[in-house]
């Protein structure tokens, strides 16, 4: 895995009845003590009527407002690169995303705060669920590593960064339009005069101008797991987002984000450039385009910077570490696909029979 600058955090909440560690109760809006089953709902501080987006530009030239803009200390695994954040008083704890032990190596981190958090709806038991019926549906993975994740360590439920992106765009772009048509000729086929239409294209230039809204263009701020499991985990529904508050993370924690947010704006763009082709291609029309040009000028750009919930299971099966995630939302499973060589090796060979039983029908039939 390749190494990652990045800060995980614990939020911790004393229960009011006996002092013990709150968790936020997924698929609830409130805190529960596993201890002595107190409950505490979550209210959202006065005032706060929406999620709200920041400028761009500002956060680029450094003036956000100090209020937007947090430090935290880090620990670093020695193994992945990792860097976690943990409470004062921690002194070693293992890296959920490699499972290695962590040794205290304390570090500062400044970072633009979340402004949203879309709180985890699956609570750990659903999560492994999703997991396992996962893995038992791979029927070439090992059933040893099956069965070790069954009865293997609790995941962990970890809040992973992402930037949304709002911006107006406004573009001119030039090309052609294609129209097809089709001819008819005369062709001599084995020595008989056939007829055949053929496609032929009528080209027309063609220039325009399109505009689009973006809301919300979602953009991956880690680097701490592969980017094709946590894509993969799409789609999230963004419309349950709540104002960020800590105790939603209680009992959890929350990764910083090491994708920085110019680098994150140029991964959006592309996204929207691929977009704004596709309308352009529309308001060319015809059967086909060519476009050989387009200019586009961005306003009003905004940004978020929003945790959205996952389950993780990092686990080590004969010397070889897999990794699992769960979209704490919906429960879609994503992970490295692990394979069993004798189950391979079966499969080929069930395939060599039925093939040579297949073939001995024939021939008998002939």
């Amino acid at each position: 895995m390749q190494p990652a600058n990045l800060s995980i955090q614990d939020h911790r909440f004393p229960c009011e009845q006996c002092g013990a560690d709150y968790r936020f109760a997924a698929g609830e809006n409130a805190l529960i003590c596993d201890h002595c089953g107190h409950t505490e709902q979550i209210s959202e501080p006065s005032g706060t009527t929406a999620i709200q987006e920041l400028d761009f530009r500002a956060a680029l030239n450094a003036r956000l407002p100090e209020a937007e803009i947090e430090e935290t200390r880090v620990l670093t695994c020695p193994n992945c690169g990792a860097q976690t954040e943990f409470n004062a008083d921690t002194h070693a704890k293992e890296c959920p995303f490699c499972a290695t032990p962590v040794v205290t190596d304390t570090g500062t981190h400044r970072h633009i705060k979340p402004k949203a958090v879309l709180p985890f709806q699956l609570d750990e038991r659903a999560a492994k669920a999703a997991m396992n019926d996962w893995l038992g549906g791979l029927w070439f993975a090992p059933g040893g590593l099956q069965d070790y994740a069954r009865k293997g360590r609790k995941m962990q439920g970890i809040y992973v960064p992402y930037w949304t992106y709002d911006a107006e765009t406004a573009s001119r772009y030039s090309g052609q339009r294609g129209d097809d048509y089709y001819v008819t000729k005369k062709v001599r086929i084995d020595g008989e005069i056939r007829t055949r239409r053929e496609r032929r294209t009528r080209w027309s230039n063609r220039s325009g101008r399109v505009s689009r809204f973006f809301d919300d263009v979602l953009i991956l701020a880690s680097k701490s797991l592969p980017k094709r499991f946590t894509d993969a985990l799409q789609p999230w529904d963004l419309s349950y987002l709540e104002p960020y508050l800590p105790e939603f993370l209680a009992g959890f924690r929350a990764e910083g984000y090491t994708v920085e947010l110019k680098d994150g704006f140029t991964e959006a763009r592309h996204h929207m450039d691929r977009v704004i082709e596709r309308d352009v291609r529309f308001d060319i029309g015809g059967d086909r385009q060519r476009v050989h040009n387009i200019d586009t000028t961005l306003s009003d750009v905004t940004f978020k910077h929003i945790l959205l919930p996952v389950w993780l299971a990092a686990y080590k099966y004969r010397g070889e570490t897999y990794r699992f995630v769960v979209n704490g939302q919906t429960g879609r499973v994503q992970g490295e696909r692990p394979y069993s060589a004798w189950k391979i090796a079966v499969a080929v060979i069930l395939g060599a029979i039925v093939a040579g039983a297949v073939g001995y029908a024939i021939a008998l039939n002939q």
